[in-house]
């Protein structure tokens, strides 16, 4: 299966009709369809890992201030204990454990409603440890790359730029970036186009623009689950590829 890190944005994404939202569907048809869909969210942060393991996953409405219509929105993609289990089965370096609480956030519905809209696919959630530094969840990762040969789908989602604080909400529309977002996003892309990825591990060591682009890590580690799973004959294909309200990017990319 290939693999996609999603630049998921605003919620509102899940009931809008948008360039980003046509890229997504478009990345959906293009792909052969899974078996399951492991996802990386930016929401879902622990302390140590866990994935979904119930057959029902609820939809979790993990936001506040937004339309009623997006609080209505139910994705009700099953759950799979087994593939569940299947991850804490080949990943060794750590100990992954089961969840039956959380359910699937915004993080994931929002785009993967886009993919596949009949909820078909099984959709299984693994956490972020937020006690842990970039190198680990690359080298955690790589684990799970026996599940692509399984017709599993894996996406990381969350935004390579995320600095909600200094967002020009004004031009949320508009395809602007600030001076110091655009040298982040030039310098992330050339890194990952010459597979520099320890570049990318070590972000806080990049300078001010990274710092700016990256003001907490939970939207950034979804990229590196996924560029620690291409393998180097893969190609990466950016879509989606802009940034809004001067601080956030919707760059997405399939490998």
């Amino acid at each position: 299966m290939p693999i996609l890190f999603l630049g998921h944005g605003s919620p509102m994404n899940a009931i809008e009709e948008n360039e980003f939202v046509k890229g997504f569907r478009k990345i959906g048809a293009g792909i052969p369809r899974p078996d399951a869909i492991l996802c990386i969210s930016a929401h879902w942060e622990t302390r140590g890992t866990f994935v979904t393991s119930m057959e029902k996953p609820e939809t979790i409405h993990d936001f506040g201030g937004f339309p009623r219509e997006l609080y209505e929105v139910e994705y009700p993609a099953p759950g799979s204990p087994e593939m569940a289990r299947e991850v804490m089965e080949i990943v060794t370096k750590t100990k992954i454990e089961p969840d039956y609480q959380w359910g699937l956030d915004h993080g994931a519905w929002s785009v993967i409603k886009h993919l596949y809209p009949d909820a078909s696919v099984p959709v299984v959630q693994m956490s972020l440890d937020y006690t842990k530094p970039a190198e680990y969840h690359y080298r955690l990762a790589k684990e799970l790359s026996p599940l692509r040969k399984k017709g599993v789908l894996i996406i990381g989602s969350g935004n390579m730029i995320h600095n909600l604080r200094l967002a020009a909400w004004d031009k949320l529309y508009d395809n602007f970036a600030y001076d110091w977002a655009i040298d982040a996003d030039t310098r992330m892309k050339k890194f990952m186009q010459e597979e520099n990825h320890q570049e990318l591990i070590d972000y806080t060591a990049q300078g001010e623009p990274f710092r700016l682009a990256i003001p907490t890590p939970e939207h950034y580690l979804p990229l590196l689950y996924i560029l620690a799973l291409k393998e180097k004959q893969e190609s990466i294909n950016l879509f989606n590829d802009k940034t809004v309200a001067g601080s956030l990017s919707m760059t997405s990319l399939k490998i």
